[in-house]
């Protein structure tokens, strides 16, 4: 299991409480507008990287403070041992988030089936017609993503989804048809792009405040909450 970084975190990471975040390396994904970029593209032997009990012992030396940890990535399901790793660390008493692009639905069920995931993130890129453009990987079938989506809706965890808005990828249209796919989810957020550089793609762009608003106001009838992100 590659790890690749161990962060602080402002408690928007995992809601309502202080949590650190564990980086995976590598990602099955290509996305444009990756904030995490770094992560997918840089060869593993490039990257610096911790072994998994370095990790558990830095964990083991905060509690007390931290209430949970984030696995995020890059994707942290391609990792072989991310189920023992999760089991590891909500044994050392913390609760456990899930980041995750939902394109592996087996491995998702697994862990919830374990109980030791207490919360999932999972990004919903685009609607499905575009969802190969938006993720960067030609012919991509989504339907490993709806049936991420669908273990989700089924509420044996706490959960959101979230869609990361670029101006050249979402339209309102996209985004009236990822509502309707998940209506009656309990939490959806939007994000609004920010370039960071580094990116796989350059000249992105982000939205005004005010059509951030406008998205989710269009949205709203068919979610119980849709909040915004990365809007003043």
């Amino acid at each position: 299991m590659n790890i690749n970084g161990l962060q602080k975190l402002a408690l928007v990471d995992f809601p309502g409480k202080m949590a650190a975040t564990v980086f995976t390396g590598g990602c099955n994904l290509r996305c444009p507008f990756c904030h995490n970029a770094l992560l997918v593209t840089t060869p593993a032997e490039q990257r610096e990287h911790y072994k998994v009990r370095e990790v558990l012992n830095f964990l083991s030396s905060r509690k007390g403070f931290l209430d949970g940890v984030v696995l995020s990535g890059g994707e942290p399901l391609i990792q072989d041992g991310i189920g023992e790793f999760a089991a590891a660390v909500k044994a050392l008493g913390f609760a456990v988030k899930l980041d995750t692009n939902g394109c592996f639905p087996d491995r998702l069920r697994a862990l919830l089936d374990s109980g030791n995931i207490d919360y999932v993130a999972m990004d919903v890129k685009n609607s499905l017609p575009k969802y190969s453009l938006t993720v960067g990987i030609p012919g991509f079938d989504a339907a490993c993503v709806r049936e991420s989506t669908a273990l989700l809706l089924e509420e044996r965890v706490d959960y959101e989804f979230r869609t990361t808005l670029v101006r050249e990828f979402h339209t309102t249209a996209d985004l009236l048809e990822i509502a309707r796919w998940l209506k009656g989810a309990k939490r959806y957020f939007l994000q609004n792009f920010v370039d960071s550089g580094g990116l796989i793609q350059s000249g992105l762009h982000g939205f005004s405040p005010q059509e951030m608003r406008d998205f989710a106001a269009s949205i709203r009838p068919f979610l119980a909450e849709v909040s915004l992100r990365g809007v003043d």
